[in-house]
């Protein structure tokens, strides 16, 4: 397959790559994949444990293990790598073909390691990879809330130009949508999930609406408005409704044993919420796993610093008087400095590479420097694996036999989007009281 010259294009290529091995982890789990590779290797990959549960455990583990491993060779390999110059790049965005191939190798291998294994990566290593993607992941929603609402506050500060009105009904607007739908998720929480018994749900439910109240008021206080006055309730809102998403999706994906989640007993739709579902949340990691491959770690356009260098030397000689005529173009600004003996000889030679690429820079977005960092782009990528496999495997339901497994389907699950949730909150409130308690450091 051919090299990608934009960076978006190789960022989609990963994240559909993330998304189809999570997929097939997922199918994995179910009753018919198991019968299938078995056949397939003639009974070959049949464990010692006699359960299909347990055996849909170590498959799910050993794929996600191999992309794992994949992605951390490919971060070591583009070590230091900072601009599609470097050769190496092409790890990153070309060979594609041998790219897969070796994906596929890894999965192949992975089925020929012991299990005892993968109980030990599963239970450790994995499972605190996933932790760190969780953090990682509510840390940039948050600033994902600052970004957003300080762009629309900075374009409506521009005055009257023609999208001055845009910019302020699309930052009321989206703050107003986002209150609105966290409380209608309240409400239908406190209809459908906060029977009687239902404590745990209605503990949760309540606790989100309190916390909720609390950074709206937070935010509009006056100390905080001083000490950032781009701070408001449009970042308040999103993280609102996310964390009350976080919430909902914690009570509806939870066990009904408490008879406390009647979407598990609606059988006519069961198996359309469990595929659309698991789909859903496999499309949310892959999306969140690009976005934090890539935010925070950018690394911005690179300049040549030989051309820089180059431009100060011929800046100096107008000043010293070597050169008494301005040249009609750079290209004899270039030779004007090498007659007068500022530059060496080679310069006009590199000059000359530059012109030539600056044709390729059209196309390629990180010619003169990597939008992001490329080694940290796989160890996120290396996490986000952890984290599918701990979700799809915590506290599985040795119960189940359905074709169709549901994904997150467990306390564990549901417990680690509510603590989510509330973590979210702290790290949002953090970040608007740290500017008062820390007085007197900068922050962006």
């Amino acid at each position: 397959m051919s090299k990608f010259r934009s960076s978006i294009a190789t960022r989609i290529a990963y994240a559909m790559m993330l998304l189809v091995n999570s997929i097939i982890a997922w199918i994995m789990l179910t009753p018919w994949a198991i019968r299938k590779l078995e056949h397939l290797t003639l009974d070959y990959m049949t464990f010692k444990c006699g359960s299909s549960d347990c055996y849909g455990y170590f498959a799910v583990q050993r794929i996600n293990f191999a992309l794992g491993i994949y992605h951390l060779l490919l971060s070591v390999l583009l070590i230091g790598v900072q601009s599609t110059k470097d050769t190496r790049a092409g790890l990153q965005n070309g060979f594609w073909g041998p790219k897969i191939l070796a994906w596929l190798a890894f999965v192949v291998i992975s089925f020929l390691i012991p299990e005892g294994f993968f109980l030990f990566w599963g239970n450790y290593v994995a499972y605190f990879g996933a932790m760190l993607f969780v953090l990682l992941g509510l840390i940039l929603l948050v600033d994902l809330a600052h970004t957003w609402a300080e762009l629309c506050q900075d374009k409506i500060d521009e005055g009257d130009g023609p999208n001055y009105r845009l910019w302020q009904v699309l930052l009321m607007g989206s703050s107003l949508g986002m209150y609105l739908a966290a409380f209608a998720m309240t409400g239908v929480m406190y209809w459908y999930f906060a029977g009687s018994g239902c404590s745990m749900n209605i503990s949760a439910i309540t606790i989100n609406l309190v916390v909720l109240c609390v950074i709206t008021l937070l935010s509009v206080q006056p100390a905080i408005q001083d000490a950032n006055p781009k701070a408001g309730l449009a970042q308040a809102a999103m993280v609102a409704v996310y964390c009350t998403y976080l919430t909902f999706s914690a009570v509806a994906m939870e066990p009904d044993d408490k008879h406390c989640n009647p979407l598990v007993r609606a059988r006519g739709a069961r198996t359309t919420t469990v595929v659309m579902g698991a789909i859903v949340t496999m499309l949310t990691i892959a999306y969140t796993t690009t976005r934090a491959a890539t935010q925070g770690f950018a690394m911005g356009n690179n300049t040549n610093t030989k051309k820089n260098k180059y431009a100060q030397l011929t800046q100096d000689d107008y000043e010293h008087g070597l050169v008494t005529q301005q040249p009609a173009s750079r290209r004899e600004i270039m030779r004007a400095a090498v007659e007068s003996g500022a530059l060496p000889a080679s310069a006009l030679d590199e000059d000359s590479d530059d012109e030539e690429e600056t044709e390729v820079s059209t196309k390629d977005d990180e010619r003169q420097g990597t939008q992001y960092n490329y080694s940290l782009f796989h160890i996120i990528f290396l996490l986000a694996t952890c984290w599918v496999a701990t979700l799809l495997t915590q506290k599985m339901d040795p119960e189940s036999s359905s074709d169709f497994s549901p994904v997150g389907r467990t306390y564990w699950a549901s417990w680690i989007k509510i603590i989510s949730a509330w973590v979210c909150y702290a790290i949002y409130s953090w970040t608007l009281v740290a500017p008062i308690v820390l007085e007197g450091r900068e922050f962006s």
